[in-house]
């Protein structure tokens, strides 16, 4: 059987080991909102970039592809 003085250091690694996992868990915590950040910002460039490419598509004429290829 574990003594006392085992009992109180098994604790108080448990406990130090607790802190360190909340420290842990803080940091991934802002790291994920700093990817999602990221993440929502290139969502938006991506759709305006979209915007863009289709407002440039409307512009073209059609029918009269100028390579050569057919239109598909």
């Amino acid at each position: 059987m574990a003594t006392l003085q085992e009992l109180a250091d098994r604790i108080e690694r448990l406990v130090l080991r607790h802190d360190e996992l909340k420290r842990t868990n803080v940091l991934l915590e802002e790291k994920l909102a700093t990817v999602a950040g990221e993440r929502d910002s290139l969502k938006s460039r991506l759709a305006a970039a979209r915007a863009r490419i289709d407002a440039l598509l409307e512009r073209l004429p059609a029918g009269t592809p100028n390579d050569g290829t057919p239109e598909r």
